[in-house]
């Protein structure tokens, strides 16, 4: 004869398994990793996202001004600030000022600022168009092709990208912003000041 299972003993049967399994679920979930003394991303980084467990990225090249080929493996031993810009981009152009002096402040043998244009006509469009801005501390770059971007997943410019001494990516900013605030210089001057020193 099968046996009857009242309401009330079912509801807490159910009540303890959905606990049971809450539980389980918690002991094994692994939180992301933080970025110890990470300084507060506020102000114009605010909308700055910290990657939880920053992961190597798979190697990408670009084109320099004198057309030659730059891999992010080049760049290793140096913080890297890789901005995404068009010259059809309004609010890439606003903020080439700020990473301009950003480049500035920050020059050294750790850290290396890529603004990579992405005009497909190359340093055609882009070369005059940087000199028509007066910036000084950025040099020319290239991603005529656009395989740096598909290789990041970067759906929108400008994205700024920041990649550690090990060419994993720690963060990044979708939309622009004043690079050289201060709450913008703590942030990349904290990742330069966590690299092994040579």
């Amino acid at each position: 004869m099968p046996m009857k299972i009242g309401n009330g003993i079912l509801a807490r049967w159910l009540a303890l398994a959905l606990i049971g399994a809450v539980t389980a679920l918690a002991i094994t979930y692994t939180p992301p990793a933080k970025h110890a003394s990470v300084p507060r991303i506020t102000g114009e980084i605010q909308h700055f996202t910290l990657a939880g467990n920053p992961r190597g990225l798979a190697d990408f090249a670009f084109i320099d001004g004198a057309g030659r080929r730059v891999t992010l493996a080049d760049l290793r031993g140096k913080v890297v600030v890789l901005n995404f810009w068009a010259t059809w981009c309004a609010p890439c152009i606003r903020e080439m000022p700020a990473l301009d002096r950003l480049a500035a402040r920050l020059k050294g043998p750790g850290f290396a600022l890529i603004a990579l244009n992405e005009d497909r006509e190359g340093a055609a469009k882009a070369a005059p168009f940087l000199a028509r801005l007066g910036l000084k501390n950025l040099a020319l770059y290239m991603d005529d092709r656009g395989r740096a971007q598909r290789a990041l997943g970067v759906a929108s410019l400008p994205t700024t990208i920041i990649i550690d001494g090990r060419g994993r990516e720690v963060g990044r900013l979708v939309g622009p912003a004043e690079w050289d605030a201060p709450e913008a210089v703590a942030l990349v001057r904290f990742f330069i000041e966590r690299e092994p020193k040579p």
